[in-house]
Protein backbone atom coordinates (compact mmCIF):
# COMPACT_ATOMS: atom_id res chain seq x y z
CA UNK A 1 0.00 0.00 0.00
CA UNK A 2 2.95 2.37 0.47
CA UNK A 3 3.94 2.18 -3.21
CA UNK A 4 7.55 1.52 -2.21
CA UNK A 5 7.94 4.96 -0.61
CA UNK A 6 10.56 5.38 2.11
CA UNK A 7 8.73 7.38 4.77
CA UNK A 8 11.87 7.72 6.90
CA UNK A 9 12.93 11.15 5.62
CA UNK A 10 9.45 12.60 6.13
CA UNK A 11 9.05 11.14 9.62
CA UNK A 12 12.51 12.44 10.53
CA UNK A 13 11.65 15.88 9.16
CA UNK A 14 8.34 16.31 10.99
CA UNK A 15 8.45 17.12 14.72
CA UNK A 16 5.73 14.63 15.67
CA UNK A 17 3.58 11.85 14.28
CA UNK A 18 -0.11 12.28 13.58
CA UNK A 19 -1.90 11.52 16.87
CA UNK A 20 -4.01 8.36 17.03
CA UNK A 21 -6.92 10.55 18.15
CA UNK A 22 -6.88 12.31 14.77
CA UNK A 23 -6.82 9.00 12.88
CA UNK A 24 -9.90 7.85 14.83
CA UNK A 25 -11.54 11.21 14.11
CA UNK A 26 -10.89 10.72 10.40
CA UNK A 27 -12.45 7.23 10.51
CA UNK A 28 -15.56 8.74 12.08
CA UNK A 29 -15.81 11.49 9.43
CA UNK A 30 -15.15 9.82 6.04
CA UNK A 31 -17.20 12.30 4.01
CA UNK A 32 -15.58 15.37 5.54
CA UNK A 33 -12.20 13.71 4.99
CA UNK A 34 -12.86 13.47 1.26
CA UNK A 35 -14.32 16.96 0.95
CA UNK A 36 -11.45 18.61 2.79
CA UNK A 37 -8.94 16.48 0.92
CA UNK A 38 -10.39 17.83 -2.33
CA UNK A 39 -10.02 21.36 -0.97
CA UNK A 40 -6.41 20.68 0.00
CA UNK A 41 -5.57 19.51 -3.52
CA UNK A 42 -7.09 22.67 -5.02
CA UNK A 43 -5.21 24.87 -2.58
CA UNK A 44 -1.94 23.07 -3.27
CA UNK A 45 -2.33 23.64 -7.01
CA UNK A 46 -3.24 27.30 -6.43
CA UNK A 47 -0.20 27.83 -4.21
CA UNK A 48 2.12 26.44 -6.88
CA UNK A 49 0.51 28.57 -9.58
CA UNK A 50 0.70 31.72 -7.45
CA UNK A 51 4.42 31.16 -6.93
CA UNK A 52 4.87 30.67 -10.66
CA UNK A 53 3.19 34.00 -11.35
CA UNK A 54 5.20 35.80 -8.67
CA UNK A 55 8.67 34.44 -9.49
CA UNK A 56 8.81 34.31 -13.27
CA UNK A 57 12.57 34.88 -13.27
CA UNK A 58 13.32 31.48 -11.71
CA UNK A 59 13.28 28.68 -14.32
CA UNK A 60 13.93 25.86 -11.86
CA UNK A 61 11.03 26.94 -9.68
CA UNK A 62 8.75 27.32 -12.70
CA UNK A 63 9.57 23.83 -13.96
CA UNK A 64 9.13 22.04 -10.64
CA UNK A 65 5.97 23.85 -9.60
CA UNK A 66 4.33 23.49 -13.01
CA UNK A 67 4.63 19.73 -12.66
CA UNK A 68 3.48 19.90 -9.06
CA UNK A 69 0.39 21.95 -9.94
CA UNK A 70 -0.59 19.46 -12.65
CA UNK A 71 -0.28 16.57 -10.24
CA UNK A 72 -2.30 18.32 -7.54
CA UNK A 73 -5.11 19.04 -10.01
CA UNK A 74 -5.04 15.41 -11.13
CA UNK A 75 -5.38 14.35 -7.50
CA UNK A 76 -8.29 16.77 -7.13
CA UNK A 77 -10.01 15.12 -10.10
CA UNK A 78 -9.43 11.69 -8.55
CA UNK A 79 -10.94 12.78 -5.23
CA UNK A 80 -13.95 14.21 -7.06
CA UNK A 81 -14.41 10.89 -8.83
CA UNK A 82 -14.29 9.05 -5.51
CA UNK A 83 -16.85 11.43 -4.06
CA UNK A 84 -19.09 10.85 -7.05
CA UNK A 85 -18.92 7.07 -6.70
CA UNK A 86 -19.82 7.38 -3.03
CA UNK A 87 -22.56 10.00 -3.46
CA UNK A 88 -20.65 12.46 -1.28
CA UNK A 89 -21.85 16.03 -1.67
CA UNK A 90 -19.34 18.88 -1.99
CA UNK A 91 -20.41 21.51 0.56
CA UNK A 92 -18.41 24.60 1.52
CA UNK A 93 -16.15 23.89 4.50
CA UNK A 94 -14.33 26.38 6.67
CA UNK A 95 -10.57 26.11 6.38
CA UNK A 96 -8.46 24.49 9.05
CA UNK A 97 -6.28 26.88 11.06
CA UNK A 98 -3.20 24.87 10.08
CA UNK A 99 -2.01 26.43 6.81
CA UNK A 100 -3.01 29.96 7.81
CA UNK A 101 -1.06 29.74 11.06
CA UNK A 102 2.04 28.52 9.24
CA UNK A 103 1.76 31.20 6.58
CA UNK A 104 1.47 33.84 9.30
CA UNK A 105 5.14 33.09 10.03
CA UNK A 106 6.25 34.07 6.52
CA UNK A 107 8.45 37.15 6.54
CA UNK A 108 7.13 39.92 4.24
CA UNK A 109 10.33 41.15 2.57
CA UNK A 110 12.11 39.37 -0.27
CA UNK A 111 14.04 37.12 -0.54
CA UNK A 112 12.94 35.94 2.92
CA UNK A 113 9.34 35.79 1.75
CA UNK A 114 10.18 33.26 -0.95
CA UNK A 115 12.31 31.12 1.36
CA UNK A 116 9.62 30.99 4.05
CA UNK A 117 6.81 30.32 1.58
CA UNK A 118 8.74 27.39 0.11
CA UNK A 119 9.44 26.00 3.59
CA UNK A 120 5.76 26.23 4.51
CA UNK A 121 5.01 24.32 1.31
CA UNK A 122 7.52 21.63 2.27
CA UNK A 123 5.98 21.25 5.74
CA UNK A 124 2.42 21.00 4.43
CA UNK A 125 3.39 18.42 1.80
CA UNK A 126 5.34 16.39 4.36
CA UNK A 127 2.43 16.35 6.80
CA UNK A 128 -0.02 15.45 4.04
CA UNK A 129 2.15 12.51 3.02
CA UNK A 130 2.52 11.37 6.63
CA UNK A 131 -1.25 11.55 7.14
CA UNK A 132 -1.95 9.53 4.00
CA UNK A 133 0.39 6.86 5.32
CA UNK A 134 -1.31 6.93 8.73
CA UNK A 135 -4.73 6.50 7.11
CA UNK A 136 -3.87 3.65 4.73
CA UNK A 137 -4.07 0.86 7.37
CA UNK A 138 -7.49 1.95 8.68
CA UNK A 139 -9.45 2.83 5.53
CA UNK A 140 -11.54 0.64 3.25
CA UNK A 141 -9.71 -1.04 0.38
CA UNK A 142 -10.57 1.54 -2.30
CA UNK A 143 -9.52 4.54 -0.23
CA UNK A 144 -6.46 2.78 1.16
CA UNK A 145 -5.27 1.95 -2.36
CA UNK A 146 -5.88 5.52 -3.52
CA UNK A 147 -4.12 7.14 -0.56
CA UNK A 148 -1.26 4.70 -0.87
CA UNK A 149 -0.88 5.73 -4.51
CA UNK A 150 -0.44 9.38 -3.47
CA UNK A 151 2.55 8.81 -1.22
CA UNK A 152 5.21 8.91 -3.91
CA UNK A 153 4.11 12.20 -5.44
CA UNK A 154 3.51 13.86 -2.05
CA UNK A 155 6.97 12.84 -0.87
CA UNK A 156 8.45 14.30 -4.06
CA UNK A 157 6.51 17.54 -3.58
CA UNK A 158 7.97 17.83 -0.08
CA UNK A 159 11.50 17.43 -1.44
CA UNK A 160 10.86 19.82 -4.33
CA UNK A 161 9.81 22.61 -1.97
CA UNK A 162 12.67 21.92 0.42
CA UNK A 163 15.27 21.87 -2.37
CA UNK A 164 13.91 25.10 -3.84
CA UNK A 165 14.11 26.76 -0.41
CA UNK A 166 17.70 25.62 0.01
CA UNK A 167 18.57 26.93 -3.45
CA UNK A 168 17.04 30.31 -2.58
CA UNK A 169 18.90 30.60 0.74
CA UNK A 170 21.57 28.77 2.74
CA UNK A 171 21.59 25.84 5.17
CA UNK A 172 21.90 28.02 8.27
CA UNK A 173 18.90 30.17 7.40
CA UNK A 174 16.82 27.17 6.35
CA UNK A 175 17.61 25.39 9.60
CA UNK A 176 16.76 28.45 11.67
CA UNK A 177 13.45 29.06 9.92
CA UNK A 178 12.49 25.39 10.03
CA UNK A 179 13.05 25.32 13.79
CA UNK A 180 10.51 28.13 14.20
CA UNK A 181 7.99 26.72 11.75
CA UNK A 182 8.17 23.10 12.87
CA UNK A 183 7.63 24.12 16.50
CA UNK A 184 4.43 25.85 15.43
CA UNK A 185 3.49 22.86 13.25
CA UNK A 186 3.75 20.53 16.22
CA UNK A 187 1.59 22.85 18.32
CA UNK A 188 -1.09 22.86 15.62
CA UNK A 189 -1.04 19.08 15.16
CA UNK A 190 -1.14 18.26 18.86
CA UNK A 191 -3.56 20.91 20.13
CA UNK A 192 -7.34 20.66 20.12
CA UNK A 193 -9.69 21.57 17.29
CA UNK A 194 -13.46 21.83 17.40
CA UNK A 195 -13.97 20.64 13.80
CA UNK A 196 -12.40 17.79 11.87
CA UNK A 197 -10.25 18.70 8.89
CA UNK A 198 -7.46 16.96 6.99
CA UNK A 199 -4.89 19.13 8.80
CA UNK A 200 -6.75 19.61 12.10
CA UNK A 201 -5.35 18.82 15.51
CA UNK A 202 -6.99 16.40 17.91
CA UNK A 203 -10.65 16.50 18.97
CA UNK A 204 -11.40 18.73 21.93
CA UNK A 205 -11.11 16.85 25.19
CA UNK A 206 -8.80 14.14 23.81
CA UNK A 207 -5.08 13.60 24.26
CA UNK A 208 -2.44 13.34 21.54
CA UNK A 209 -1.65 9.72 22.45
Amino acid sequence: MNAGVDMGPIRSFLPCATPAAWVSWAQANPQTLLVDHANCEKKAAATALNLMYRYTDQPRLLHKLSRLAREELRHFEQVLALMGRRDVAYPQLSAARYAGALRALVRPAEPARLVDTLLVGAIIEARSCERFAALVPVLDAELATFYGSLLKSEARHFMDYLELARAASNEAEVAQRLAVMLAEEQRLIESADSEFRFHSGVPEGQSVA
